[in-house]
């Protein structure tokens, strides 16, 4: 089972570069005004379409949950290398759970964590009021 996501993009290639370097994988299909990733971890198929005008919406973000802290790290050194990282939050609290990840934020200012849980809580707290926001 995959997941299908279709996100607007005003840059392609902006955002090509950005997703191929969150999800560690270049797009199956590209053309002119459309580009189509499909990978297995996660499972996943990611549309980008052209569009004149893009509003991505503040009140959401969007997630790749992953295994194992490695996994995660392997994220960090991947975006980093691309420039992406927006923050880096380890053995955090938030949204009832305690996490490691790493946030980065698409071309469109749509916001990507990559994170593992490490245990379900009971609290909520966060030193980063934004980490669930």
């Amino acid at each position: 089972m995959k997941t299908h996501l279709s996100l607007a993009t005003s840059n392609l290639d902006h955002s090509v570069a950005f997703y191929s370097a969150l999800l560690g994988a270049g797009p199956v299909k590209i053309l002119p005004d459309y580009a189509l990733f499909v990978t297995e971890q996660p499972g996943l198929e990611l549309a980008l379409d052209v569009r004149r005008r893009v509003e991505a919406g503040t009140d959401a973000h969007y997630g790749v949950s992953v295994e194992s802290v490695a996994e995660v790290e392997t994220a960090i050194a991947r975006l980093e290398g691309a420039g992406l990282v927006a923050s880096i939050e380890r053995e955090q609290t938030c949204c009832y759970a305690n996490q490691t990840k790493v946030w980065a934020i698409d071309p469109e200012g749509r916001r990507w964590e990559v994170y593992t849980v490490h245990e379900e809580t009971e609290d909520d707290t966060a030193p980063n009021a934004a980490c669930c926001a």
